[in-house]
């Protein structure tokens, strides 16, 4: 099933006291390409989170926004730095001895002072947290790839009947063909008889004038390309594998070819024709732009 490049995915997981959040979109882009932005203390994560993106998307820009809360409260540790302390309770002991102040040196004085207690956050190792976020990832491109696989459904449909379309207009312009060498032949034929009698006309110069044209008009290969490159276009729509790139390129023959149908008939039918097919492989061209 062909796959559109646009689409939309959000996934949340939680873990050890924290609630992931993670968004996905996703446009259309000549390569793959995946712009993360995540919380600064989990930047290393990213590269990680990236690799998993790309396992599933071919092709198309890919911006992850990664939000994170807490859902527990941290509970603080406090740190007493004894040897400070220390050293404060000795120079304020010696400074009242000093000043001869007979006022004695309390706890609470100490634990006032700059530095004696600190608190400290406890450390986070980012990695512990990368199945958290994992989940959540693979959470968001289940529902990308869903969006981006229902919009491709869609496009293939509307792919398959332009080229429908096409398939019928080359089978008119094949049987027309034939018709436009038996027309030039007719015409030839009437004007040398205008100017000549009966016993000047060689039809053997006609024949050998008529062979020429057919030769220089002749489009049958053109034609068998034409069908050809229908065929891998409709192929191509039937399989799971991304076909953007392929089918871009099918597209770019079948202008090839109906372009030298253009110019090799100077038939006003297969003129009209020929506009025709370019004006639905010009909407094809679009479409498959937006095919992964």
């Amino acid at each position: 099933m062909p796959r559109s490049m646009t689409g939309f995915g959000r996934g949340e997981a939680e873990g050890h006291g924290k609630k992931f959040t993670v968004e996905l979109k996703s446009v259309n882009h000549r390569f793959a390409e995946v712009v993360l932005r995540l919380p600064k203390q989990f930047f290393s994560l990213e590269e990680r989170a990236r690799r998993a993106i790309l396992e599933r998307i071919a092709r198309g820009r890919v911006d992850g926004f990664v939000s994170v809360d807490q859902t527990e409260e941290k509970v603080p540790a406090l740190k007493v730095d004894k040897a400070l302390a220390s050293s404060y309770y000795k120079a304020v002991g010696e400074l009242l001895a000093d000043l001869n102040m007979p006022d004695a040196v309390r706890a609470d004085h100490i634990l006032a002072l700059p530095g004696v207690i600190t608190v400290e956050n406890p450390a986070e190792d980012a990695d512990q947290w990368w199945p958290v976020l994992e989940e959540a990832v693979r959470a968001a491109l289940d529902g990308l790839v869903a969006m981006r696989e229902a919009e491709g459904s869609r496009l293939k449909d509307d792919l398959l009947v332009r080229l429908d379309k096409i398939r019928k207009m080359t089978s008119e312009i094949e049987a027309r063909a034939p018709v436009v060498v038996e027309e030039y032949r007719s015409r030839l034929v009437q004007r040398l008889s205008e100017w000549l009698d009966d016993s000047t006309l060689d039809m053997n110069r006609v024949m050998a004038e008529v062979v020429v044209f057919a030769e220089k008009s002749g489009i049958t290969e053109e034609i068998v390309r034409l069908y050809s490159h229908i065929s891998q276009v409709s192929r191509s729509l039937g399989g799971d594998d991304p076909v953007g790139r392929k089918l871009d390129f099918i597209i770019q023959e079948m202008y090839r070819e109906i372009n030298t149908i253009a110019s090799k008939s100077g038939d006003v039918q297969i003129s009209g024709l020929v506009v025709e097919v370019k004006s639905e492989l010009e909407k094809i061209r679009e479409q498959v732009q937006n095919l992964e």
